[in-house]
């Protein structure tokens, strides 16, 4: 069994009346998609510098 099916087969004896897991399962979407938009935010300043050259940009020209 794997780990989802193992979950999926806890939910299922959940009462209907406890929302407290599908706000957990929303927070844990909401930390993965934050965490990865604080990653590209902090990369995007590190490859700043080569964005901004004139090679860069004679590189792109053509498309």
């Amino acid at each position: 069994m794997t780990q989802k099916e193992a979950i999926i087969k806890e939910v299922e004896d959940i009462p209907d009346h406890l929302n407290d897991v599908l706000e957990f399962i929303q927070y844990l979407k909401y930390r993965r998609r934050r965490e990865q938009f604080e990653i590209t935010m902090a990369s995007e300043s590190s490859l700043q510098k080569d964005w901004l050259l004139p090679e860069e940009d004679d590189a792109w020209g053509d498309l």
